[in-house]
């Protein structure tokens, strides 16, 4: 395995020879081809204190985000309650029911034209609300017993507390290697130029708080059905669009 000074200078010397061409089209074909080039099987790299830190990388003006962290929102059957009030048929045809949409703070989503939900921080929460009517049907008094009493201006759907947030964005990503690449080309014509890289580290929560409020943090709602009609999450994001993840951290080092 590279040490870390290795990795740099494997990093320097990728950015001296220009554009190589993706050896995976699609989305992940960034992350592919700069792992085959750093000669490494994970997304995970040696640190300059010798621990390992995960490797991330991104087109410098493509639309994609990363994923943060996945987190399942609060209490345990608050995905019950989003998949029930929100969800809608599978495309697969299979009667299932499934919820996939994005979330944020300023403004609410738009579920099959009509306002959904959004996020909403209060106090030491983030919260995902919806407002008019209190919600009737199998899940109004999961949500009374759960979350409290409704209220038409304001019904809260699920939550994540502040502290739960920063432990996890603290056990994902306390350090992180961030190469970007100018990308042209599409498809398996693609090409990249890895020509930027950062190290990444000290969760700045403060301002993770700001970029949620603001609505450049979003959150991947991915819900769907096991067989026996619970909910499966595949996997709730915490996302940010490339060019502002480096505002997530207190220290930034640029290493080529």
């Amino acid at each position: 395995m590279l040490s870390f000074n290795e990795l740099v200078g494997r990093l320097k010397q990728i950015k001296k020879e220009g554009y190589v061409k993706t050896h995976r089209s699609g989305d992940t074909g960034i992350g592919k081809t700069l792992e085959d080039l750093l000669g490494i099987d994970e997304n995970n790299v040696p640190s300059p204190n010798a621990h390992m830190i995960e490797l991330k990388s991104a087109r410098k003006k493509g639309s994609s985000m990363l994923t943060l962290f996945t987190k399942s929102p609060l209490p345990e059957k608050a995905n019950s309650v989003l998949l029930e009030t929100f969800g809608y048929e599978s495309a697969k045809g299979n009667k299932k029911k499934e919820l996939h949409t994005t979330v944020k703070s300023n403004s609410f989503n738009t579920l099959k034209g009509k306002d959904g939900f959004k996020i909403d921080i209060k106090g030491d929460r983030i919260e995902l609300v919806t407002k008019g009517k209190p919600i009737k049907g199998s899940v109004s008094s999961l949500m009374k017993r759960l979350l409290g009493k409704e209220n038409k201006q304001r019904i809260v759907l699920g939550y994540w507390t502040k502290e739960t947030l920063k432990n996890s964005f603290e056990r994902k990503l306390p350090e992180l290697l961030y190469v970007k690449a100018e990308s042209k080309g599409k498809g398996s014509n693609e090409e990249f130029w890895f020509n930027e890289a950062w190290l990444l580290s000290g969760f700045d929560f403060a301002n993770f708080l700001r970029l949620v409020d603001e609505g450049t943090i979003c959150v991947d709602i991915r819900i769907g059905q096991y067989p026996d009609g619970r909910p499966h999450d595949h996997g709730t994001g915490f996302r940010v669009h490339p060019d502002k993840l480096d505002l997530c951290f207190e220290n930034r080092k640029n290493l080529i």
